[in-house]
């Protein structure tokens, strides 16, 4: 297959996003090689033959679980509905969106406009029977991994509040004393 198959340049006069996300605010201060590496997909879009890039970067430090607002993915969103899109570069094309509902429905609206989804692994076309094969398994693992990951993590806690060493942080104006438990902090104010 030719560049030229892969992505016809119908699509090329289209703009094509880039869509950078960060699941948490930590990642966006401490991931800083992620974030670069999601940057760059600006110069693969280029080199790909897109003149019109745009990059939608407000969704770092948000998670795309789906419990979280995302202006960032509904702007993209947005921009397939006009048509505008001829291709969508993430760095893994799984990272887009971590349920079904929201994976299924950028998929959908992909094939529709006939853009194409672009990650490191390949250039996939939503209209392809394989192409939507392999992006449907990409999601539904993604999707999967998330609940592991939140399994595993409310396994951890459990096992620690049974050891006793499970500490949470407490509300402001509040203190943990090992023997007393919580506490409230009295705070005088004084004029002189």
């Amino acid at each position: 297959m030719t560049s030229t198959d892969l992505i016809p340049t119908v699509l090329l006069a289209r703009k094509a996003v880039v869509y950078v996300r960060q699941s948490t605010q930590s990642q966006v201060i401490t991931n800083l090689e992620s974030q670069r590496r999601q940057y760059d997909l600006v110069d693969v879009a280029r080199q790909r033959g897109f003149s019109d890039v745009e990059v939608i970067d407000d969704d770092l430090g948000r998670s795309a679980s789906g419990t979280v607002a995302r202006p960032g993915f509904d702007r993209l969103v947005a921009l397939l509905c006009a048509g505008k899109v001829g291709a969508v570069f993430c760095f893994d094309a799984s990272r887009l969106a971590r349920n079904g509902r929201d994976w299924h429905h950028l998929l959908e609206l992909c094939g529709l406009v006939e853009a194409r989804v672009i990650d490191h692994d390949g250039v996939y076309n939503p209209c392809r029977p394989n192409d939507r094969l392999l992006l449907g398994m990409k999601g539904s693992i993604s999707e999967f991994e998330l609940g592991v990951l939140r399994a595993r993590m409310l396994d951890a806690a459990r096992s620690k509040a049974r050891r006793g060493e499970l500490r949470l942080s407490v509300p402001f104006g509040y203190i943990w004393h090992r023997e007393a438990g919580l506490g409230s902090i009295l705070i005088c104010v004084c004029k002189r």
